[in-house]
């Protein structure tokens, strides 16, 4: 058995890709997307077509529906390769507008309804800032599921569990970065890797805290940088990976086992908490890390999505 198909035994495996075209062979259950890698997949030729179509059909709407359009187009084909969701994000640049967010959301749920795709099919992402968890309990209570996305902290996962969102992706390779980053010199690599990585780290005290709570929203990790994150992250809930590390499980054969346990982590000590706005927003200051990566993930979101509109006004 290699590594994908043992992976595959107690966690669900999502691709973390907008190429819709490479996801049969590695047959995830869902399939994530974000402006970037959509931005990445209308820039390769076979994808050029599509672009193409969506902006000659809709070329006298508002660029914001433009987008949107295109956002759910690439899901629908998605949807065509894995049997289960796919996750469409918000535009970045209204992670602090818990109306505009709302609003949004809900406008790409009715372009989906549109083509045929039933709700249970989409996550809408949308950035883990207080607005935006705001947004998503909001959307909830409406039927809409969501994926909190940017999510670099406990004080977020947190939030998230209290707003009932339907599952978060913390971003375990962006946090690694961070330490990385910050230690220099000082950065012992082989210590800090595997169960000590600090975005494994992470990802495993949010998974501990939801399953001792029994906290229903599912928790995904994302963002890896290597074999060993994944590994050490075995038995969340879900995992989403890029298409070049899939085909790196793929081909290892090496040993895999869970990692993470629910059964273990309901009988663990850990405190309650709960935070309000001004809490949360303190807590969130308290952590560098977090507070930096979440600012750099909406600025890095919202360039991608002007380059988006770039491509699509020279269509």
């Amino acid at each position: 058995m290699n590594q994908l198909d043992a992976l595959k035994q107690f966690t669900t495996v999502v691709a973390d890709t907008g190429d819709f075209m490479q996801l049969a062979q590695f047959q995830p259950r869902d399939a994530t997307t974000n402006p970037s890698l959509i931005l990445k997949a209308v820039q390769k030729a076979e994808y050029a077509p599509l672009l193409a179509q969506t902006v000659e059909r809709h070329r006298h709407r508002a660029m914001d529906d433009i987008v949107d359009r295109l956002l759910v187009r690439f899901g629908v084909e998605i949807l065509q390769h894995v049997p289960g969701r796919v996750s469409t994000e918000v535009d970045a640049r209204l992670s602090f507008d818990t109306a505009a967010t709302v609003a949004r959301a809900e406008r790409i749920m009715t372009l989906y309804k549109a083509e045929g795709v039933e709700r249970e099919r989409i996550l809408i992402k949308i950035a883990s800032t207080w607005e935006g968890i705001q947004a998503a309990a909001e959307l909830e209570q409406r039927g809409i599921r969501t994926n909190l996305t940017l999510l670099f902290s406990f004080c977020q996962a947190v939030a998230c569990g209290q707003a009932r969102v339907q599952l978060i992706s913390p971003f375990v390779g962006r946090i690694y970065d961070w330490y990385k980053k910050s230690a220099g010199s000082a950065w012992d690599e082989a210590a800090s890797s595997g169960a000590n990585d600090p975005g494994v780290r992470s990802v495993r005290q949010i998974y501990q805290y939801y399953k001792r709570y029994g906290i229903s929203t599912e928790v995904m990790g994302a963002s890896f940088r290597n074999l060993g994150q994944i590994v050490a992250l075995a038995g969340c809930d879900l995992l989403t990976i890029s298409p070049e590390l899939l085909a790196q499980l793929a081909a290892g054969d090496a040993p895999l086992t869970r990692a993470l346990d629910p059964v273990a982590a309901r009988a663990m000590d850990i405190p309650e908490v709960r935070y309000a706005e001004s809490s949360f927003r303190y807590a969130l200051n308290e952590d560098a890390m977090a507070t930096e990566k979440l600012a750099e993930g909406i600025r890095a979101f919202a360039a991608d999505a002007i380059k988006l509109e770039a491509l699509i006004k020279a269509a």
